[in-house]
């Protein structure tokens, strides 16, 4: 058992499934229940969850997915689905069975200067989940760039929630949307993820980055995500 949280490294247990709400035509946030009213889930930040279910031919899947709650959020934990079989088929009181910590990173306040984090689609979860938790703790002064990329505007997930980040932590976060293809009004940035933006919109590499860890670099396109150093 996982000290003072909810979840199991080696043993699947089940959430019931509380509530349900549509963001977009493929996207929706699921909320699960903990045990009681003031359980943590127990995820280490920079880790994330197994979760099992059926794919459209009733066979078992196992597939990686980040929460976007902290352990400040009791009782309850949510995650933020992109056209997956088994959540579209997932009705109020169905249980998800889940399984974790997962993953090899583990956060720790103020172990870097500065995050440069490039996510693609729902890459973007992890992320938030680490950006939250460094922006939320008064002890950690690290700074947060985020550069992420979709197809269309509609495409972007949990683009209230960074920008209302963005609004309340300026200076401390920037996030930097680029589209394929933008509307007719756009100030972000178009096409691919390119060396510029990049150069722009993420933090330098200091030149003693072995020695210090000044700066780090997290690409993810998935709800999982691999850290690079620059």
């Amino acid at each position: 058992m996982n000290g003072l949280g909810c979840l199991d490294p080696e043993n699947f247990k089940e959430f019931k499934l509380v509530k349900r709400l549509q963001l977009s035509h493929n996207v929706a946030k699921f909320t699960f229940a903990l045990p009681t009213p003031t359980s943590v889930l127990g995820l280490p930040i920079g880790q994330h969850i197994s979760c099992r279910g059926k794919d459209s031919q009733g066979e078992d899947v196992i597939k990686p997915y980040t929460p976007t709650t902290l352990d400040s959020d009791v009782g309850y934990f949510e995650l933020v689905i992109k056209n997956a079989y088994h959540f579209r088929e997932m009705h109020f009181g169905d249980y998800l069975p889940v399984k974790g910590p997962k993953g090899r990173f583990k956060y720790q306040p103020g172990q870097v200067r500065a995050f440069g984090m490039i996510a693609g689609g729902s890459g973007i979860t992890p992320m938030f989940q680490v950006a939250r938790a460094i922006l939320e703790n008064p002890r950690d002064a690290t700074n947060v760039h985020i550069i992420y990329a979709n197809v269309t505007n509609d495409d972007i997930l949990l683009k209230e929630e960074l920008d209302s980040l963005a609004a309340k932590y300026p200076g401390r976060f920037n996030v930097y949307y680029v589209l394929n293809q933008p509307p007719e009004v756009w100030n972000g940035g178009v096409g691919i993820v390119s060396k510029e933006m990049i150069q722009t919109h993420c933090p330098a590499p200091a030149h003693n980055i072995q020695e210090s860890a000044n700066s780090k670099v997290w690409i993810a396109t998935n709800e999982q995500g691999h850290w690079r150093t620059p």
